[in-house]
């Protein structure tokens, strides 16, 4: 708990006004609700909406594809009446493996649209990075907590809804932001390139 006194003590003596204006507290740890921060970027709305689209279109596609695999199986089975018994198990055969097919591809565009959410994600904490570095000098900041993990802090060393703002500003909602143009890691987890890091 003393680092949290120490916190408390250095933006009470920062957090004053000088000539009618309110200093921004200079403090070298500052916490972020991560989640609220994607959340409540137009970059997430965006996303919201995408796969919401998507999903009711596949929704939509795989109402149509089962009335027509319905379909198709009662004329198999009217078929079978007057065909030959090899020749029906082939044709039965033949159907059972286009019902599989279809289904597989079907489930992989679903887990494709499931993904979206963390891989925009992904991409939307790739993109803000360089706001969030620049943010963090102009605050004094040298450390960014995860409010999650945080026992106890002041709201006043919260920066959330700052950089939100700042990101959003900024970085808007990412749709003309080609995948190319944002490097992300192969765990996932968005880094600081040279150019950006600790100047």
């Amino acid at each position: 708990m003393r680092v949290l006194r120490w916190i408390a003590v250095a933006i009470a003596l920062t957090a004053g006004h000088a000539d009618g204006q309110e200093i921004v507290p200079q403090v070298p740890v500052v916490t972020v609700d991560q989640d609220r921060l994607y959340s409540a970027s137009l970059w997430a709305a965006r996303v919201r909406e995408r796969i919401r689209i998507e999903s009711e279109a596949l929704a939509a596609e795989n109402r149509r594809i089962e009335a027509e695999l319905v379909a198709e199986e009662r004329d198999l089975t009217e078929r079978r009446k007057t065909m030959d018994q090899a020749a029906f198990r082939k044709l039965a055969e033949a159907f059972d493996a286009k019902v599989v097919d279809i289904r597989q591809r079907q489930e992989s565009k679903a887990r494709a649209i499931s993904r979206l959410q963390e891989i925009e994600r992904q991409r939307f904490l790739a993109a803000a990075l360089p706001v969030i570095e620049t943010y963090l000098r102009e605050r004094g900041a040298l450390i960014v907590l995860d409010r999650r993990v945080v026992f106890a802090a002041v709201d006043a060393i919260d920066i959330t809804d700052d950089l939100t703002a700042r990101i959003n500003a900024s970085v808007g909602a990412g749709e003309d932001l080609p995948m190319d143009e944002i490097d992300i890691p192969a765990d996932g987890r968005a880094e600081p390139d040279d150019a950006s890091g600790g100047q």
